[in-house]
């Protein structure tokens, strides 16, 4: 099979998330982070003929571009990556070292509140956090508007950056890492549970993380 730029660019995007990668069968690719607070999970078009472990996937992703357009041939103990002339042999890691995703599907315990998030909305918090040099962002509601904000939580008289992205009918304070917005460039669908749990979902690409909020964030209805 041949890996379509799509695909190469969302393996590289979770490389960022784990290091390391355990494909399942078909045409679904899921990751984990080590620390088991960020799941990300979307649709290919390749279909993956069996399980594949990959312990280092950024030197897989160098490998495919030491050979540009080769062919991933999916063998007994390694991925062959090849174009008729030069060759790689890849071998498959032993997937109990891959921190993986659990098979059964993740879900919102609740659907508190709604709001979208633009590419511009994210790209620019993040380098108000960056500029700032806070690690946190919130979400937060007071009742009429939902403002994406870069504050320090402990300290009130902090510098900090808002923007304004939704209406709210309720108050509530949703905390997480920058560090943790580790999403593919675009606009997204963003749903959080009161139970500290936020899913992005993409408007241009088949992908959905699920991010860990956190356990200081407040919700009420």
């Amino acid at each position: 099979m041949f890996l379509s730029t799509e695909t190469v660019s969302l393996l590289k995007n979770f490389s960022t998330i784990n290091q390391s990668l355990l494909i399942k069968s078909g045409r679904k690719l899921r990751t984990m982070s080590a620390m088991k607070n960020i799941l990300a999970e979307a649709e290919i078009l390749e279909e993956f003929s069996r399980d594949v472990a990959i312990y280092d996937l950024n030197q897989f992703l160098n490998c495919l571009s030491l050979i540009p357009g080769a062919e991933v041939k999916l063998e007994g103990s390694s991925i062959v990556i090849t174009d008729g002339n030069n060759s790689i042999d890849y071998r498959y890691s032993d997937p109990s070292v891959i921190t993986a995703p659990p098979d059964k599907e993740l879900t919102l315990p609740s659907e508190d509140v709604c709001v979208v998030l633009t590419e511009d909305h994210l790209e620019t918090v993040k380098k108000a956090a960056a500029v700032l040099q806070i690690p946190d962002v919130s979400l937060i509601g007071d009742g009429e508007c939902i403002y994406l904000t870069v504050r320090d939580k402990k300290n009130s008289s902090s510098n900090s950056y808002k923007i304004e992205v939704g209406e709210a009918d309720s108050t509530f304070q949703f905390n997480m890492k920058v560090e943790n917005l580790k999403l593919q460039p675009g606009d997204y669908d963003v749903v959080i549970s009161s139970k500290n749990l936020a899913k992005f979902q993409s408007h241009s690409r088949p992908v959905t993380y699920f991010i860990a909020l956190e356990p200081d964030s407040t919700y009420q209805s």
